[in-house]
């Protein structure tokens, strides 16, 4: 099984955290592949990361701004949501992507966690800004101990989008991460989440991109524009005891 580590996140010794690949397996049950090698799939990344497969919490993502706080959930029982915020030791929490960008959070001082997914949609609904205020509001979160980390996602170089996406990024003050080349639009969703961090006052060097294109990079990720039919990689962030 492989997958890889964030620079940003490997520092700190009481938080575990991934970033699966293609090499992981599929981990989504929703995608028409059969359940019990999902199961395994993630019976084997438990195993990897040490904790129990049924303590790990994912979401039902519908391309929403929705933040929820983790209660009693678990493997079962997934909240319809787009980002999980905890303070839990021992609950790892999952985001899962096939272009859109897996977003890692954690405060070093209050040990508070989050996973968000973000896609064009939590891109311009600014789901980052609302983790952030929700990890202020429920634990006490400040801005300067935050550390984020962004997976594989599409780039730049694959996203096409339609004039009417181009014209919703204008309407929302985003035409900045917009590229024309001859007659198509381009998307970049990562300048736009960098810039969205840099406005709640996360500092800069408390913030790591992958930068690898999801589209291009098929042979390391699911990619739903490259593939349409595909699996799911993850992000996944745990809080030791």
């Amino acid at each position: 099984m492989k997958f890889y580590h964030s620079n940003i996140l490997n520092n700190f010794a009481d938080l575990k955290h991934a970033f699966t690949t293609r090499d992981s397996g599929n981990l989504a049950f929703h995608v028409g592949d059969d359940e019990l090698s999902v199961q395994e799939y993630h019976e084997l990344l438990a195993q990897e990361l040490e904790y129990e497969k049924n303590s790990l919490i994912y979401m039902n993502q519908i391309h929403s701004d929705i933040v929820h706080i983790v209660k009693d959930e678990g493997f079962n029982t997934p909240p319809t949501c787009d980002a999980l915020v905890t303070n839990k030791p021992n609950t790892p929490l999952m985001v899962m992507v096939a272009d859109c960008s897996p977003i890692l959070f954690y405060d070093n001082e209050k040990k508070v966690i989050a996973a968000a997914h973000a896609g064009r949609a939590g891109a311009f609904k600014n789901i980052i800004n609302n983790v952030v205020q929700t990890m202020q509001s429920a634990f006490g979160t400040k801005v300067e101990n935050l550390h984020v980390s962004i997976g594989a996602t599409i780039g730049v170089c694959c996203y096409e989008v339609g004039s009417e996406i181009y014209k919703e990024a204008k309407g929302l003050g985003l035409e900045y991460a917009m590229q024309k080349r001859e007659d198509s639009f381009y998307l970049d969703i990562n300048k736009i989440l960098l810039s969205q961090l840099s406005a709640c006052g996360i500092n800069s060097e408390n913030i790591g991109f992958l930068n690898e294109c999801t589209c291009c990079n098929t042979q390391h990720y699911f990619s739903y524009r490259a593939e349409a039919k595909t699996g799911r990689f993850a992000g996944v962030i745990m809080l030791n005891q």
